[in-house]
Parts: C-alpha cells; sequence; structure tokens
C-alpha cells in the first residue's frame, strides 16, 4: 500500500472511530452467519428498512441450521415487503448448502463463500472481513460513490469500465490492519456524509483529497445510468371470495415473486370465466376495483384487480399443493407486495387508492 493509500485509510479510519455505526443488530455480534444474512437484505435496500426485517429473521432462524431446516415458505413469508425475493430463496438454498458440504459452519475462504448462491465478490469480502477480519475489498453502491467521487470516475455502476477501475481503487486503499473497520467505515461514509444527491462535504474526512469536491462537481458523480422507459405490462388479477376466504396460488420457483403466493391472473381482455372453470368454481357477484400500479427495476406492472364472490362446485381444488383457501389473519406465508395491499383492502372492506 502507498502513503497515499495509507493516508486514504488512517483518515477515514479517524472519522469512523469517532462517527462510525458500531451499535447495528448485525454488529452485536458480527458472527459470520449474522454478517451474511444483513449483507444479503441490504442489498439494494437502506439500513433503517432492514433492521426490524432483520431482528424477526433472527428470532425465528438465529443460526444457519435453523434456517436450512426451514420450509421456504417461513422464510418468503419474513421476508414479504423487503422485494427482490431471489435473494430469500438464494438464502436459503445457500443454507442448506453449508449444513450438506460444511456441517453448518459458515465457510471461511474466499472461494467458498463465493460459490455459495446469491453471494458475489462484493458481499463474500463483506462478509469475511466484517465477521473475521480477513483482508478483502467491497464494493456496493456506498463505496462505489466514495471512490467515484474521491478520484472523479466517469461512467455510471454497472458499466465494465468504471467497475473495473473501481475494484483496482478499492483493493489499493483497503488496508490490511482494521480491514473490518475500514469496511465499515467505507460503507457508513457512503450512506451519510457522501449520500447520493445532497453530500455534507464540508464534514467529510475526506473533502481534502476528493476531486469531486475540490471541482464542485460532487454529485456528478458516478454518473447516473442513462435512463431508458420502462415497459408497462398489464395484468389482471382476481381476488376469488368464497366464506372469507381468498384464493390463493403459488408462483412457479423462479421469475417474478418466485416461490411466493399470490392471486390468480390472466390478461386483461382474456375471459377470466375460464380461470374459476379451471378452479371448480362459480361466481356470485363480480366487482370492478380501480387499476394498481406496481413497479420494478425494468418494467412497470398495472393491476386491474377484479374482485369475485364465488362458490365451488366440484372438490378438486382443495386437493391442489399450489393452490389454498387463504384467511387474512395468516402471516405463515409470503405474498408478494401488491397482493398484500388487496388483501388489506379486501379485509377492510375498502377499494385500494390507484
Amino acid at each position: 500500500m502507498t502513503a497515499k493509500a495509507e493516508s486514504f485509510a488512517d483518515e477515514l479510519l479517524a472519522w469512523f472511530d469517532r462517527y462510525g455505526r458500531h451499535d447495528l443488530p448485525w454488529q452485536l455480534p458480527a458472527t459470520p452467519y449474522r454478517v451474511w444474512i444483513s449483507e444479503v437484505m441490504l442489498q439494494q435496500t437502506q439500513v433503517q428498512v432492514v433492521i426490524p426485517y432483520f431482528e424477526r429473521f433472527m428470532a425465528r432462524f438465529p443460526d444457519v441450521s435453523t434456517l436450512a431446516a426451514a420450509p421456504l415458505d417461513d422464510v418468503l413469508a419474513l421476508w414479504a415487503g423487503l422485494g427482490y425475493y431471489a435473494r430469500a430463496r438464494r438464502l436459503h438454498q445457500a443454507a442448506q448448502l453449508i449444513v450438506e458440504q460444511h456441517g453448518g459452519r459458515f465457510p471461511e475462504t474466499f472461494d467458498a463463500v463465493v460459490a455459495l448462491p446469491g453471494i458475489g465478490r462484493s458481499t463474500a469480502g463483506a462478509i469475511l472481513s466484517l465477521s473475521m477480519g480477513q483482508r478483502h475489498a467491497i464494493l456496493d453502491g456506498n463505496c462505489k460513490r466514495v471512490l467515484a467521487r474521491v478520484h472523479a470516475v466517469s461512467g455510471w455502476a454497472g458499466q465494465a469500465a468504471f467497475e473495473r477501475t473501481l475494484w483496482a481503487l478499492a483493493e489499493q486503499h483497503t488496508p490490511t490492519a482494521r480491514c473490518d473497520d475500514f469496511n465499515q467505515a467505507m460503507m457508513d461514509l457512503g450512506a451519510t456524509l457522501c449520500s447520493r444527491s445532497q453530500p455534507q462535504c464540508i464534514a467529510c474526512p475526506l473533502a481534502a483529497r476528493c476531486l469531486a469536491h475540490q471541482q464542485g462537481e460532487a454529485t456528478a458523480y458516478p454518473q447516473a445510468r442513462p435512463r431508458r422507459a420502462l415497459p408497462t405490462r398489464r395484468v389482471r388479477m382476481l381476488l376469488l371470495q368464497h366464506e372469507q376466504q381468498v384464493l390463493l396460488i403459488r408462483r412457479p420457483p423462479t421469475g417474478i415473486w418466485g416461490g411466493l403466493w399470490c392471486l390468480p391472473e390472466c390478461e386483461p381482455d382474456a375471459d377470466w370465466r375460464e380461470q374459476l372453470h379451471n378452479f371448480g368454481l362459480k361466481p356470485l357477484a363480480v366487482e370492478s376495483w380501480p387499476r394498481l400500479r406496481h413497479s420494478f427495476s425494468h418494467f412497470h406492472l398495472e393491476i386491474e384487480p377484479l374482485c369475485i364472490q364465488v362458490e365451488p362446485v366440484t372438490t378438486r381444488l382443495m386437493a391442489a399443493d399450489s393452490v389454498i383457501w387463504y384467511n387474512n389473519d395468516d402471516e405463515s406465508i409470503g405474498v408478494a407486495a401488491p397482493v398484500a395491499q388487496l388483501l388489506a383492502a379486501l379485509c377492510a372492506d375498502a377499494q385500494p387508492a390507484p
């Protein structure tokens, strides 16, 4: 490490000792399992949102063996609302592999950790450095912002050349001693003073060396990814209600809302009566609700809810593993966020706001 890089680390660590975050739930204690769960939850999700989910998750799954043995439904139920549900599925899969291949002990080498489902280079480095003190560079969104500004690196997250440059800088600045504190300090600085839209440069320990600050253009780095118009998809969701219960179906294990329980769907122009026929149901009363929009990172979903009072005319529905009659008091299954909103509106006997 060069003297300049050492100065970078020293300045940041001095700030961290005084102002950094030292009492986050996953730091008390910072075991590999707890850090792993937190790092996966924190992917594309803010700390304050994650904390209550993390605490509930730890209460239900205190160790990797408990998580591995749990039904996926239980994991998804506690994940509901965090979004990006593939994270939860991979977390569950990784826990089972840790039990099967590592005797229930979280692996301690980088290659073994990065081989687990849902764990990339930065997440593996964070787990091993924060929980074991190993020297590994990390590059989450906060770190990218700090490094891009300090070194005035042009480009945007996801751009290959930009990512390569930042990884090289992260490796250059990461110290051998106190690597765990350094990585936490990088994340803390990016989450607090070096925020995306309102950086507090006057209080930043790296301001004197920050090229973006010297240019008076801190918010110009990193650049925003070129925006493209997101497509809109339309779907009709059927709230099939019978005796205060609603029909739910389990989504396939992969894809949008994979493994979650959702309402039956059909194309907006399709005959929804065919769906009822397939379930062995007949309609008694039908009510259209206002459209509801739910946005993903790559498209908008326009939901057209149709609330239908139904009556079963056959018993074949009850034998299907992927179909249940759901009572709103049951919190043991994971449902997609817009579905939860529609179910809450149905329970409150009020149509959801569009």
